[in-house]
Order: structure tokens, then C-alpha cells, then sequence
């Protein structure tokens, strides 16, 4: 059995987290096919953006109960691989350099806030519950931390992490971990305006721009002058700008819009 259902429709991959059943909580199955997932879909050049959501009443739970049960046992370098291996999976979504569109509903808890963090934009319905739960295990969200991070402001998020209080979608909003919140119900209408939005754009060039975002992060204020001077004279010459260009100056629609 599949936990993770993709399906493709007009150049967009929806994926599905798909055990309903558990609230889409994590195990270690669903980690392997989540990463090798996204692996395979970074290659795919015939896509212009991935939407991530999930199956039945929540988005998903975190980890999977008996998978904690295991963990109670597990020893620390037991723990260590295991926890590279969440880690892995957070690295290859976040490398996709697609767009990826979180759909959140229900609840995000633990580490489905690494999910969301690794999602470029999110909506949330209203009514969503989120929570850092680890600290009220006496545990850390350790993993996810390095993601959420790199995405959400400090100073909102900082004591969500620390208190694992329960929060809604208008605070993860402030917080930058959300993008828009919709009523309930309406998640799915609000994923295809921001689809259309990434399908109006030069699919190269939202690659290219995703990758740079993504290497800023690593790198020195002289490798970010060449990196980016680089980049756009690149962009420019390229096949892709020069109709992006000369279709803006000639007043007609680019070439990638008719596709």
C-alpha cells in the first residue's frame, strides 16, 4: 500500500499524504516514498509546480504512534539514523526546485510543520490547528528546526518552538509559515489561482530562480555578487528570456503561456 498518492493534471504533480486513517502521520514508509518522491519529480522538466497536501481530516499528525512506540527503545545511534533519514527527506523537498504549494487543513503537528516550512507558498483554512508539540514530549524539534528557520520570522516563531503551545492558521501567518488563510473548503480554489500564477511565468526561469534562493542561504555577500550577476546575464541570453523579452517588447504573450 501507498502512503503517498501523486497524481498529474495540466503540467501540475499533486501529492497526496495518504493515511487518513492515522491523520497522514508519519512512519518510516512514508518518509522513504515522500523522499523518493520528490526526487523523482526535481527532474521532471514537463512540470511546472507541485501541490502538497493531505488525505481526509488533517493535513498530518506528525509521528505516527507506533512508530514513537519504537523510538522509546531505540538506541541513540538507532536514533541518529533515523532521524537522518527525516532529515533527508525535509533536504530533498526543499532542493525540489519546483514550486511547491502547501494545502493545509485540519492540524500540523511536529513535524508536519517541516512540511509546511519546506513549502514556497501555503494555504491554510481557517479552523487549522498548528503545534511545535515535540517540547511537551520532552523531546526537541530538533529536525525540523533547521527548515522552519530558514522560512518563518524569528521573533513570532521562536516562542511557538519553545512553549509547544497550539496555535491557528492567523498566527502561523504572522509567524511566515503561512501564506493565506481561506475559510474552510476553499483550500483547493486558492491552490489553483496560485497555480495559475507559477504557470504564467518561464518555467526555467522559476527553476533558476528557486535554485538561487535556495544557495543565497550558503553563501559569502562575494559569491552572492557573482552568483546573481552571473545568473541574470545567463537568463538574458538564454532561449527562455530572449522570448520572454521580445514577446513583453512585441506586446504578445510568451510562448510557455500556450503550452
Amino acid at each position: 500500500m501507498s502512503f503517498v498518492v501523486v497524481t498529474e493534471m495540466n503540467q501540475v504533480a499533486y501529492v497526496k499524504l495518504h493515511r487518513p486513517d492515522v491523520r497522514n502521520a508519519f512512519n518510516p514508509e512514508m518518509i522513504e516514498e515522500l523522499t523518493q518522491t520528490f526526487r523523482n519529480l526535481n527532474g521532471r522538466k514537463d512540470l511546472r509546480a507541485v501541490v502538497l497536501q493531505g488525505e481526509g481530516k488533517a493535513f498530518c499528525a506528525g509521528a505516527d504512534l507506533n512508530w514513537m512506540r519504537e523510538m522509546v527503545n531505540f538506541s541513540f545511534e538507532q536514533n541518529r539514523e533515523d532521524s537522518l533519514k527525516l532529515f533527508h527527506m525535509f533536504e530533498t523537498m526543499a532542493q525540489c526546485l519546483l514550486p511547491v504549494i502547501g494545502m493545509v487543513h485540519g492540524a500540523a503537528f511536529g513535524g508536519a510543520l517541516g512540511l509546511v516550512a519546506i513549502c514556497d507558498e501555503v494555504i491554510a483554512e481557517e479552523g487549522t490547528q498548528f503545534c511545535f508539540s515535540e517540547v511537551k514530549l520532552g523531546i526537541a524539534p530538533a529536525v525540523i528546526s533547521s527548515f522552519v528557520n530558514r522560512k518563518a520570522v524569528a521573533g513570532k516563531v521562536r516562542p511557538l518552538m519553545l512553549s509547544g503551545v497550539v496555535f491557528n492558521a492567523h498566527v502561523a501567518q504572522q509567524a511566515g509559515l503561512v501564506t493565506e488563510v481561506v475559510p474552510p473548503g476553499e483550500g483547493h480554489t486558492a491552490v489553483q489561482k496560485v497555480v495559475h500564477n507559477y504557470l504564467q511565468c518561464g518555467p526555467e526561469a522559476v527553476r533558476e530562480t528557486k535554485k538561487l534562493l535556495n544557495d543565497l542561504n550558503f553563501m559569502s555577500w562575494s559569491q552572492q555578487k557573482d552568483a546573481t550577476t552571473l545568473l541574470i546575464a545567463e537568463r538574458r541570453v538564454s532561449t527562455e528570456g530572449q522570448e520572454g523579452l521580445k514577446s513583453f517588447l512585441e506586446k504578445r504573450e510568451p510562448s510557455w503561456r500556450s503550452q
